[in-house]
């Protein structure tokens, strides 16, 4: 390898490993916004809904497509206005909670309304052209060793926080190991509920 290549490579490893946290937590959003938009589904109001958006017109189809990007931006915009004033964790909250809301909506709006909005023949155009390309670079992202590595480090946290979960879980059920703020809590609401007698 070239000197050249070596510091080209180095500059740009660290842009890699962003480029693949962001592909992971994308792919989290929309496998999350999908379960999200299947549960959602099974409500009987939601399904008459459903069959209200898969029976749209094209551009009809095409507002609804967007209508949760345009609906979600005040609240992401007031979410970065309370990080900016010093509300970080309510701002960082309500942004992520716009974002798995957003996917969800997005996901169960693409499925259901892709069928009509390939009858344009403008955007079935550009979504194959949009496809081809999204696949093309996330293939090539996926194969290198950046992304790799980050996989496996996202996955080794994942399980580690499953087990820490699993583990305050068993303490927190009662018994003589649980822990002090859930006992505390628990006398709380045994409390409250007798007074409410």
């Amino acid at each position: 390898m070239t000197r050249p290549t070596r510091t080209r490579s180095r500059l740009l490893a660290p842009l890699l490993y962003l480029a693949a946290l962001i592909l992971l937590l994308e792919e989290w959003l929309w496998n999350t916004g999908k379960r999200l938009g299947a549960a959602i589904a099974r409500w009987p109001l939601v399904r008459g809904l459903d069959a209200r958006i898969r029976a749209l017109p094209p551009y009809a189809a095409l507002c609804a497509f967007v209508l949760p990007a345009i609906l979600l931006f005040p609240v992401k915009l007031l979410a970065l206005l309370a990080i900016a004033n010093g509300h970080v964790v309510s701002g960082v909250l309500a942004m992520v909670l716009a974002k798995i809301g957003g996917a969800a909506a997005v996901t169960r709006l693409y499925a259901l309304t892709l069928p009509s909005l390939l009858t344009l023949a403008w955007f079935a155009r550009w979504h194959g052209v949009f496809r081809a390309f999204k696949d093309k670079w996330v293939g090539a992202l996926k194969r290198t060793l950046a992304y790799q590595r980050t996989s496996r480090s996202v996955l080794g946290l994942r399980a580690r926080l499953r087990r820490a979960l699993a583990a305050w879980r068993r303490r927190s059920r009662g018994g003589r190991h649980s822990l002090r703020p859930t006992r505390i809590l628990r006398r709380f609401v045994a409390m409250w509920r007798a007074r409410r007698r």
